[in-house]
């Protein structure tokens, strides 16, 4: 995988509802196939030539990252906020932040801590946060500074500062959103892996990068009716276990391969599906790791009930910290993730496609 386009691609401003830099960065990488968003900023990038009579399979990620929103601007200049996404409060203070005002301009904001001098012994023993306690300070000193110079408005949006970084030598990425950016470079490889023999593939590829997933997989609920698919496969920024369970117990390992995920809240998987692309990881030799989350979710959920059901595969790059600013990733990971998509496009024929949307359960 290009690690340039992945950072490209990490890098871009996009908390839910505010994606259009990250369509504008992956569009650019999709020149050669037809590109088309829709009114919540949903991409689909779909093969020339396409044969309108295969069944289609969907690839999926969302392109929205966990950040916040300004829900008030108080009298001393700092600004209230809410959250885009699921963070842990524990894990927002002290870290700044990129605030983009309606008019383009990025200001630079500090997510207040309160310094321990001006602690009492309760507020030091205490661990308790609120996020209407949280404030992020642009070094403002009243309101009106606020809206007038630096020209910042109630509802704008705004997202951890990180920058991505590739540690070539180890072959770790460092950057964030990797929920689920590593998925979108995902899709953007894949499909280039098979544009050169689109026309013998047994299905139409569609990528459709979704909108909104950290605020109730929204994107995803539009993408799957307009692209219909027959089956999809959904990439995933996965959350990495491995610090916080054991070798033996932990099923989402950086630099042990892609993750298969068999259930979570949102989905219970395609038991033939799930089991094709293990033979297949298998058979080529690519690392990977199956899982069953107690939590989490993803847009599979929603694209499971598309029509008569679409049969759904989640592929997941384990990656550490997600839902937080800063996140590690493997390349190794990444790049098994696309190989065993790929093989398990190539070698979709009529009759694997039978199983796995159970078309012949009745007959046994």
């Amino acid at each position: 995988m290009d690690m340039q386009m992945f950072g490209r691609i990490s890098d871009a401003f996009g908390p839910s509802g505010f994606e259009e830099d990250v369509i504008r960065v992956i569009a650019g990488y999709c020149k050669e196939y037809h590109v088309e968003n829709d009114g919540m900023n949903n991409l689909y990038v779909r093969m020339p030539g396409a044969d309108g009579n295969k069944p289609v399979i969907q690839l999926d990620a969302h392109t929205d990252e966990c950040g916040f929103m300004v829900q008030a601007i108080h009298d001393n200049g700092v600004l209230g906020i809410l959250m885009l996404g699921g963070f842990s409060l524990s894990n927002i203070p002290a870290h700044t932040v990129m605030i983009r005002t309606r008019s383009g301009k990025m200001v630079r904001g500090i997510i207040t801590s309160k310094p321990v001098h001006f602690m009492n012994e309760k507020e030091r023993a205490s661990q308790e946060l609120d996020i209407e306690r949280i404030y992020v300070d642009i070094g403002a000193t009243s309101r009106q500074e606020v809206e007038e110079v630096f020209g910042i408005s109630i509802g704008d949006p705004m997202v951890p500062e990180v920058s991505f970084s590739y540690d070539e030598e180890h072959e770790i990425c460092l950057g964030k959103a990797f929920d689920n950016r590593a998925g979108c470079a995902c899709i953007v490889d894949t499909m280039k892996q098979l544009f050169g023999e689109r026309e013998k593939l047994s299905v139409q590829v569609v990528g459709a990068f979704a909108a909104q997933e950290e605020v109730g997989m929204r994107g995803a609920t539009v993408t799957a009716q307009v692209v219909k698919p027959d089956l999809a496969i959904v990439f995933e920024g996965s959350p990495s276990d491995d610090f916080y369970f054991s070798a033996s117990q932990a099923q989402g390992k950086m630099k042990s391969g892609v993750q298969i995920r068999r259930m979570d809240k949102s989905y219970v998987s395609n038991p033939v599906f799930a089991g094709y692309a293990a033979e297949l990881a298998e058979k080529y030799g690519i690392p990977y790791q199956e899982t069953v989350r107690r939590g989490g979710s993803t847009n599979a959920g929603k694209i499971s009930l598309t029509g008569k059901a679409v049969p759904v595969l989640v592929l997941g790059v384990p990656s550490r910290y997600v839902h937080t600013h800063y996140n590690f990733c493997a390349k190794k990971d990444l790049e098994a993730a696309v190989s065993l998509a790929v093989q398990v496009i190539r070698e979709l024929d009529v009759e694997r496609l039978r199983q796995i949307c159970r078309k012949d359960v009745l007959k046994r």
